[in-house]
């Protein structure tokens, strides 16, 4: 009866490992969301966004998008020296920001105008070398189809962060507890997912200077298009939080950041690991075939079965959902989160499979649709800007004109994945 139960296909099998760890991780720290909320203030949420918005901008090419291709060479060989050159520029990366950081903080301090994060910032570049190295880390085992142990780090990622948040939190007042669980969590699944690589002593002492350079020349195109893609897709989203303290205020942030990461939940619990199986999936399917329609329709249709009736429900009893579980204090992002719901819908689906783009080497197509949606929200920011129009109104603005551009970003996908582009 329990064989019965089980997934047939190894695709389905990988997607509930890689689920499961991760159900089991963002359910950590939704639990204890509640506690959270009534220990940190909507300030220190807001002050928490904004670090981790500097630091997710910088994170998402801290690799130069090397990380993309460990999926791609044939040879084991091949991808290891690839993952040798993603630490390299990582290491490089976080060296230049410490550097910035030191020499420019009261500035960045000021233009983000917010005091309080002007220490923060200090530990940006640590954030950023270990984002770096969890993404090459997180490829790499998905190449060789390690699924439970990247499961089992992000379980362990999300209790200590939990633990750290929280015990912080009760001892001393301010963002500081969700900070520091920010890096000690990221630290600990490093360490996990590390063991998996540095243990194939073969495999490591393949890594030389020759390769990298060739492989680096090889797959040029990910720093030279991806990259930037990455950058206009991470400042699309985190930027608005920059954007928000500026324009609104601290607090303001506080509350979307909630909302953010309540609504944000399905694409981390689901659409995190069907995307890593859907990337492993379709790069098979077209190497064999040169196209990938029928990996594609399949997540799709996986993707709205379960998104439709989530998303379609919170619409309708967010508003009394956050003051129920979060405060009454909360409400208000209640408020905030019913208005962005289509958009986090229609992002949940199209994101998850947008790696596509990477997949058929078409980089230069995935700038130009970032530049696109990046171009869009700065646009907004002007709106408000001229008009001072309330917050909820460019919610509504950025729900309306997002949603249009992510339904023609799947009509892309689509035609790309029948090899039509």
């Amino acid at each position: 009866m329990i064989k019965k139960l089980k997934p047939k296909s190894e695709f389905s099998r990988n997607v509930v490992i890689l689920m499961t760890g991760t159900t089991i991780a963002q359910a950590i720290p939704i639990a204890i969301s509640p506690i959270l909320t009534r220990i940190y203030t909507p300030e220190d949420f807001g002050v928490f966004a904004l670090f981790v918005a500097v630091a997710s901008i910088f994170g998402s090419v801290a690799n130069g998008r090397y990380e993309l291709a460990i999926m791609l060479p044939r040879k084991d060989e091949d991808a290891i020296n690839i993952f040798a050159l993603g630490f390299i520029i990582t290491s490089f990366i976080s060296l230049f920001l410490l550097f910035l950081v030191i020499l420019f903080n009261d500035y960045f301090t000021a233009l983000f105008n917010n005091d309080e994060i002007g220490l923060w910032l200090y530990f940006v570049p640590i954030s950023v070398l270990l984002t770096g190295l969890f993404n090459i880390l997180n490829y790499f085992n998905n190449r060789i189809k390690n699924y439970k142990d990247i499961a089992n780090a992000t379980i362990l990622k999300s209790i200590v962060l939990a633990i750290t948040q929280l015990s912080i939190g009760f001892i001393k007042q301010g963002v500081s507890g969700l900070v520091s669980g920010q890096l000690f969590s990221q630290l600990v699944a490093n360490t996990k997912l590390l063991t998996n690589i540095i243990k194939d002593k073969v495999l490591v002492s393949k890594i030389s200077k020759v390769k990298i350079l060739a492989l680096a020349k090889r797959y040029k195109n990910f720093p030279k298009y991806s990259m930037w893609a990455a950058l206009a897709n991470t400042l699309s989203q985190h930027l608005t939080n920059i954007l928000i303290s500026t324009f609104y205020s601290i607090s303001t942030l506080g509350f979307y950041s909630l909302v953010q990461r309540v609504l944000g939940m399905p694409a981390a619990l689901i659409g995190g690991s069907i995307g890593q199986v859907f990337f492993q999936q379709a790069t098979k399917e077209k190497q064999q075939t040169g196209r990938a329609i029928k990996t594609f329709n399949k997540t799709v249709k996986k993707l709205i079965m379960i998104g439709l009736p989530s998303f379609g429900i919170l619409f309708f009893i967010v508003e009394d959902l956050f003051a129920f579980v979060f405060g009454e204090e909360w409400r208000i992002a209640g408020e905030y989160a019913q208005i962005v719901i289509p958009l986090f819908f229609i992002r949940f689906v199209v994101s998850t499979v947008s790696q596509l783009n990477s997949i058929f080497e078409k980089n230069l197509n995935g700038l130009y649709i970032q530049v696109i949606l990046l171009t869009t929200v700065i646009g907004l920011f002007l709106i408000v800007d001229l008009y001072s129009i309330d917050f909820e109104v460019f919610l509504k603005l950025m729900t309306l004109f997002l949603f249009v551009e992510f339904i023609a970003l799947y009509v892309y996908l689509f035609n790309l994945s029948k090899g039509n582009i």
